[in-house]
C-alpha cells in the first residue's frame, strides 16, 4: 500500500517583517507632529521666509531616534521579558543618564544638552500643516462669477490606469493571492492582471469672490521688528489665500502720513520714514473699493498692520472711516507689533469698537505672528 504524502498547512505571521516598518512610520509621526507643535517659531523664521523660492527647507528640531534595540546595552548583566500586556507607546525602560534634564542657565554646567539637528521639509508640506485649520471668514456668496477651490478625493481602485497612479499595495496584494491560488509562495512574476490603480474625483467647491487689502505702516516709526513681524504675516498670508482659493485678489496699500496703492514686490522690500497717518490708508481703500470692488459683487477683508503710534488727532477719523470700512466688508483685521507693551494711541481708539466685524491681534514677539494667522483665519466649526 502506497504511503500517502504528508502536508502540513501553515501560516507565516508576517507582522513582525513589517515592525521595522511600523516603527519607522510611527517615528516620520513624531518628527510631522514636533513641526507641527513648533509652527508658530516657524511661521516667523527669516530663513524660510527669505528662501527665494526653494521647495524644501532645513527645520532645526529635538533629536528624536528611531526606536530600536541594543545589544547588551552598558553591558548590563541581565536579562528582562514582557509579560505580553504591553501596548504601543509604553516606556519599557529609561536610561538614567538621559533622564536627567538637561543643563541650561547662564553659568558653565555639568549636564548634558538636548540633541538638536536638522530635518529637511517641503514648503508645501508646511504649507500644509499651516493651512489646514484656516479659511476666509464669513464668505458669502456674491452675484459676480464666482471663484472655486478644487479637493482631489481617491474612491476607487481599478484595473486601468495609468503608471503614475499605480497603487502599489494593492497591487502585491493581487500578486500574492494570484500566486497562492497557483500555489506558489511569496511575491513574484507580477503580470498586468495583478495592476491596480486609484482612481480620484476633483470637487469643485465654489467660493465667492473676494478680495484682500493688505494695508502696511511704512512710517518711521516702524523699526525692523514691527516690519518683519508685519512682512511675515503678509507673506504667508499671500500664500494661504493663493494656495486655497483660485481667483482671490489681493491690493497692497503702504501708507505714511499718506496712502499709496503699491506692487507686491514694492510692499514687501521698500523703505520709507516720516509720520503716521492711518486715516489716508483707510481713505485710500474706501476709494478703491467704490472704483473697482462693489460690495455686492465682492467680499472684502482689510487688513491693516502698525506699531500703533498714530498722530493723536487722526484717530477719531479713523474709527469713523473703519466703521464705514465694516459697513461694506466682510470682516476689518487690525495687527499691532507692541514688543514693549507700550501705550499705544490707536489701540486706545480701537478697543471701544463693538461691531463683531472687527478684530484685533497684538504681536510682542515673533511667535505670535502664527498666533495673528489662526485668529484672523479661524476655520469657521460647521453646522
Amino acid at each position: 500500500m502506497q504511503q500517502q504524502p504528508l502536508f502540513i498547512v501553515s501560516r507565516e505571521d508576517w507582522s513582525l517583517h513589517r515592525k521595522g516598518y511600523n516603527d519607522q512610520a510611527r517615528h516620520q509621526q513624531r518628527v510631522r507632529e514636533a513641526i507641527k507643535n513648533n509652527l508658530p517659531d516657524l511661521v516667523s523664521d527669516e530663513s524660510i521666509i527669505l528662501s527665494d523660492g526653494r521647495r524644501t527647507v532645513k527645520v532645526p528640531i529635538k533629536s528624536l531616534d528611531e526606536a530600536h534595540f541594543i545589544y547588551n546595552y552598558n553591558k548590563k548583566q541581565h536579562v528582562g521579558q514582557g509579560d505580553g500586556d504591553s501596548q504601543v507607546g509604553d516606556v519599557l525602560g529609561v536610561d538614567p543618564q538621559l533622564s536627567k534634564k538637561p543643563g541650561k542657565g547662564q553659568d558653565a554646567g555639568d549636564q548634558p544638552g538636548e540633541d538638536v539637528f536638522d530635518t529637511e521639509i517641503s514648503i508645501d508640506e508646511l504649507e500644509d500643516m499651516l493651512f489646514d485649520e484656516m479659511e476666509l471668514p464669513n464668505l458669502e456668496q456674491k452675484q459676480k462669477d464666482q471663484m472655486q477651490t478644487t479637493e482631489i478625493v481617491f474612491h476607487d481602485i481599478r484595473k486601468k490606469g495609468i503608471m503614475s497612479n499605480i497603487d502599489k499595495k494593492r497591487t502585491l496584494l493581487e500578486n500574492l493571492r494570484r500566486n497562492a491560488n497557483e500555489g506558489k509562495a511569496g511575491i513574484g512574476g507580477i503580470s498586468p492582471d495583478d495592476l491596480r490603480y486609484k482612481t480620484w474625483t476633483e470637487i469643485v467647491k465654489p467660493q465667492s469672490n473676494a478680495v484682500i487689502f493688505a494695508i502696511l505702516d511704512v512710517s518711521g516709526s516702524m523699526g525692523a521688528f514691527e516690519k518683519f513681524c508685519s512682512r511675515s504675516y503678509f507673506f504667508w498670508m499671500s500664500r494661504f489665500l493663493r494656495r486655497k482659493y483660485e481667483h482671490v485678489e489681493i491690493v497692497y496699500i503702504a501708507h505714511h502720513t499718506e496712502a499709496k496703492e503699491v506692487t507686491e514686490e514694492e510692499f514687501f522690500t521698500r523703505g520709507e520714514s516720516g509720520g503716521t497717518i492711518c486715516s489716508s490708508a483707510y481713505q485710500r481703500v474706501l476709494d478703491i473699493i467704490e472704483q473697482r470692488y462693489a460690495p455686492a459683487q465682492w467680499n472684502i477683508y482689510p487688513f491693516h498692520f502698525s506699531d500703533g503710534d498714530n498722530l493723536t488727532s487722526d484717530n477719531e477719523r479713523c474709527v469713523r472711516l473703519i466703521e464705514k470700512l465694516m459697513e461694506v466688508s466682510n470682516m476689518f483685521g487690525y495687527g499691532e507689533i507692541n514688543q514693549y507693551n507700550r501705550n499705544s494711541t490707536l489701540m486706545s481708539a480701537y478697543k471701544n469698537i463693538s461691531n463683531k466685524k472687527f478684530k484685533y491681534s497684538v504681536i510682542k514677539d515673533k511667535g505670535e505672528v502664527y498666533k495673528a494667522l489662526t485668529h484672523f483665519f479661524a476655520k469657521q466649526p460647521t453646522t
